[in-house]
């Protein structure tokens, strides 16, 4: 059964940081493209960070850049965001996501929650003082 989890949420005062994990079951994730995706409550989901299956191109929302970095070690099955300097609004559920046929461009498959293959349930990330 193919599954991702995520896991690493909570809550964090502002300026305070998490690294989300997302690790796959059943599949290995070498060959997926993974994102992270957001989705506050009453907002649309938005893509917060992509990464090639090689891990060698990767691609930030505007609101993120500088703050949060992607990364993925192969050998772990395992993808991961670091959120550093957190703000109220990156209050959120946060998924992982995969996608195995190479799309256009990572940053097209970012703005395109709906084109991924395989989606985790979420951990919630909650920024508050």
């Amino acid at each position: 059964q193919l599954q991702l989890v995520e896991s690493g949420g909570g809550l964090v005062q502002p300026g305070g940081s998490l690294r989300l994990s997302c690790a796959a079951s059943g599949f290995t994730l070498n060959a997926y493209a993974i994102g992270w995706f957001r989705q506050a409550p009453g907002k649309e989901r938005e893509g917060v960070s992509c990464i090639s299956s090689s891990g060698g191109i990767t691609h930030y929302t505007d609101s993120v850049k500088g703050r949060f970095t992607i990364s993925r070690d192969n050998a772990k099955n395992t993808v991961y965001l670091q959120m550093n300097s957190l703000k109220p609004e990156d209050t959120a559920v946060y998924y992982c996501a995969a996608r195995r046929i190479r799309f256009t461009t990572v940053q097209a498959m970012c703005n395109k929650w709906d084109a991924m293959d395989y989606w985790g349930k979420g951990t919630l990330v909650t920024v508050s003082s």
